[in-house]
């Protein structure tokens, strides 16, 4: 995610997402350091997810992954 593209990644992407029926995506966020937002699909609801994570990422859903956030800008 970008400066200019806020509003776009966590407002209308969310709300086109939910509409096409994605399971699950990732916001990652590189404007103070780096982290990432995990979201999932919740029914009717729209997305919900957890806070932002920084350092290292590790989820098992919807596959497995881990990643060192802080290298990515390395």
């Amino acid at each position: 995610m970008s400066p200019g593209s806020v509003r776009t990644d966590r407002v209308i992407k969310r709300a086109e997402y939910a509409d096409a029926g994605i399971p699950h995506y990732w916001i990652i966020d590189i404007t103070d350091g780096v982290s990432l937002v995990e979201c999932h699909l919740a029914g009717e609801f729209g997305y919900a997810d957890a806070g932002p994570v920084t350092g290292r990422f590790t989820t098992g859903d919807p596959f497995p992954a881990r990643i060192d956030l802080e290298n990515l800008l390395v």
